[in-house]
């Protein structure tokens, strides 16, 4: 197109203005055909939303809280099956991070004064940046509003026949949308895009909107208090108390599952965004001068897709490295950070998430808090794109400086020396009565802080030279004069050395995760788009194990009663079908809630004692002894044998399941067909 406008500026023969019309045109055919091409491989494999909210809905997995009372936006309730299957997860989370790394679990209020989130930077800075429409007075996060704008305009006939570069800086400027300033979102949003109110008017400017709920504390409304945005603060704020449980051994790391809070401005794209939810987060103690972790080689060969900062501004492309090849690159600044991202992506592949659609996303320089050293979010591609899920932030020792400032409280611990080791510092020499007369029951704590301080000559330099130039200075919220404090420089040998530790946090969305795990074990049968299938991990299914009379007569219902009994004294959630529907529809009826194994009781378990046992994904069965039952499915539960291996051991059958859905012969040796009322049956031939 430009070397068309070139040759037209430039008064060009005719002719050689019409060659290069013709080539233009030729590749936009081209670009067309491609297009289409993978518009079509794509809706081959398109995730069919229709029949996955009406799936969602109708079994109870989620529905819109206050439902008949008009429902409230950002507001869900979980239905049976995903409060299991939300109880499930949790639980492989806690096996998977707190047992595993024996971490310190808490539970901490939902809560929170004040003073606490002023202290943490919640109430000044917690925020998205809004726009609203002047006339309907209607809210928008705007950096959504941007992220939306490009989609649409890349998604018209128009912008699919957009150069690759041009599209390529849409996409740069879509993947920083809300790293941008105010001024910067409004310049894009109203001068570069164009964009304009549902009303027809423009969009306010871009301003901040704290997203905390606030409330009072007590009936006098003098102590105001906020539900927690995150559940972290109640971690930092119990340090010192953990740090003993510990025995005072670093690293060591605390973790929590509880819910939080935001009022979101435009709760949309179901649990994806909401303004109550869960969260499980970890707060990882260690030294900053010494990131390493202590089991980074388990995971240092484990591959992973890394979206780097240069990357996103450059080629757009995503890199699958090993984390120990990260590590050492610095794409990943340390070992600690490495080990727990590592270990997202294990616990997200545990869970049943198709590791195809997951990545890590690194922070752009502008998203990054000023004290953060790294932060990577594991990002899970779902039906409304790539979706932050899990956040991994180093946070340096920020939490707990401020809180420590805050309250006058130390926050450091200790690591002992092999070898001692020459420190200057500094020897105080104080006066108590001037300081007593200034601070009162304070003193201590006037003392205290300066002894921390004294411990290193570095950090007591600038109260000295304060103190000697001016007269006074401010350590912690104290007023210090040099009349309180003498002091000497001076060295000494140290066999242990002070320090505030860094954090590393991970921060698990779980509704996040559950929507996603939703949608990724969400399939329609090939052979019939009417079935529709959860296909969940048997470690995570809300129920293992269906059970199903072939008839229900009371021999077979005894039989049945039998074998759940035996299941649910060994922990494995059942589900009893007694109803008098055909067993393909039972069938049926289980692969909707996701359940991946199906006992059916027939005629002959009154003769020989045996059942066939079904598996949901490939509706193959076999013919086993109903005693092997609880054992080989608490197995497949547990990972520690697969369905595979069961159909080897045992006989391969075929069952009409009374739908007319039986199939041709599955395996050898030769079977043969015995009828019953309720169906009929392909037993090994004797």
């Amino acid at each position: 197109g430009a070397l068309v406008r070139t040759l037209k500026k430039g008064g060009n023969p005719a002719e050689e203005i019409a060659t290069a019309v013709s080539m233009l045109q030729n590749l936009k055919l081209t670009h067309a055909t491609q297009m289409k091409e993978l518009e079509g491989s794509d809706s081959a494999t398109a995730f069919n939303r229709k029949c996955f909210d009406e799936l969602v809905l109708r079994k109870m997995f989620v529905i819109p809280s206050f439902e008949i009372h008009g429902g409230v936006k950002g507001l869900f309730d979980l239905g049976p099956p995903a409060c299991a299957l939300k109880a499930a997860m949790i639980d492989c989370w806690r096996k998977h991070f707190i047992l595993t790394e024996q971490m310190l679990e808490m539970e901490c209020t939902n809560l929170t004064p004040e003073v606490v989130l002023k202290t943490s930077g919640h109430v000044e800075r917690f925020t998205d940046l809004m726009v609203k429409d002047p006339v309907t007075g209607e809210c928008f996060r705007a950096d959504k509003l941007l992220e939306d704008t490009i989609d649409t305009l890349l998604e018209s006939p128009e912008g699919k026949l957009l150069p690759v570069e041009v599209r390529e800086g849409h996409l740069r400027i879509q993947r920083q949308a809300d790293a941008y300033t105010p001024a910067e979102l409004d310049e894009l949003l109203f001068v570069k895009y164009q964009l304009k109110a549902p009303s027809g008017e423009c969009y306010s400017n871009s301003f901040p909107f704290n997203l905390m709920f606030k409330t009072s504390i007590g009936p006098e409304g003098t102590a105001v208090g906020f539900l927690r945005p995150e559940t972290a603060q109640g971690l930092f704020v119990n340090f010192r108390r953990l740090l003993d449980l510990n025995a005072q051994k670093m690293p060591f790391a605390a973790a929590q599952i509880g819910l939080g809070f935001r009022n979101e401005i435009a709760p949309r794209s179901g649990l994806l965004r909401v303004r109550e939810f869960c969260m499980g987060e970890i707060e990882h103690f260690v030294n900053p001068d010494d990131k390493s972790h202590v089991s980074f080689q388990n995971i240092a060969d484990k591959e992973m897709v890394l979206f780097g900062r240069d990357n996103q501004l450059g080629s757009g492309k995503t890199t699958l490295i090993t984390m120990g090849e990260a590590v050492k690159s610095k794409l990943v600044n340390n070992e600690t950070l490495g080990y727990f991202m590592a270990r997202t992506q294990l616990f997200m592949e545990k869970i049943g998430m198709d590791a195809t659609k997951l990545r890590f996303r690194q922070h752009l320089e502008t998203e990054m808090a000023h004290y953060a050293t790294d932060c990577w979010d594991l990002e899970i591609n779902t039906s409304y794109g790539w979706v932050e899920c899990v956040g991994h932030a180093d946070r340096a020792c920020y939490d707990l400086m401020v809180h420590s400032k805050a309250t006058n409280t130390s926050m450091v611990a200790t690591q002992k020396l092999e070898n001692a080791r020459d420190v200057t510092v500094a020897k105080l020499k104080f006066n108590r009565k001037v300081l007593g007369q200034a601070f009162k029951g304070d003193q201590r704590i006037v003392s205290g802080l300066l002894d921390d301080l004294a411990d290193n000559w570095e950090d007591f330099e600038p109260i000295a030279q304060a103190l000697e130039a001016n007269g006074e200075t401010t350590v912690g919220n104290f007023k210090i004069t040099k009349d309180m404090v003498s002091w000497t420089k001076t060295s000494k040998k140290v066999h242990e050395i002070k320090y505030m530790p860094s954090v590393v946090e991970p921060s698990f969305g779980m509704g996040r995760i559950l929507y996603s795990l939703l949608e990724h074990s969400f399939y329609v049968r090939e052979s019939d788009e009417q079935r529709c299938v959860m296909g969940f991990n048997a470690r995570v299914a809300p129920t293992k194990c269906a059970i199903l009379p072939i008839s229900s007569n009371a021999e077979c219902n005894a039989v049945v009663d039998e074998i759940a009994l035996d299941l649910m004294e060994n922990d494995i959630s059942i589900r009893n079908d007694k109803s008098t529907a055909a067993l393909g529809r039972r069938y049926a009826r289980a692969d909707e809630l996701g359940v991946p194994f199906a006992v059916t009781v027939d005629f002959d378990t009154l003769v020989d004692h045996s059942v066939t046992l079904r598996e949901r994904d490939t509706m193959k069965q076999i013919r086993l002894p109903k005693s092997d039952v609880t054992t080989l499915i608490s197995a497949m539960v547990m990972g520690k044998t697969t369905w595979e291996k069961c159909m080897m051991k045992y006989q391969v059958v075929q069952v009409d399941d009374g739908e007319g859905n039986a199939k041709a012969e599955l395996e050898k040796p030769k079977t043969v067909v015995e009828k019953s009322p309720r169906g009929s049956f392909h037993r090994p031939a004797k």
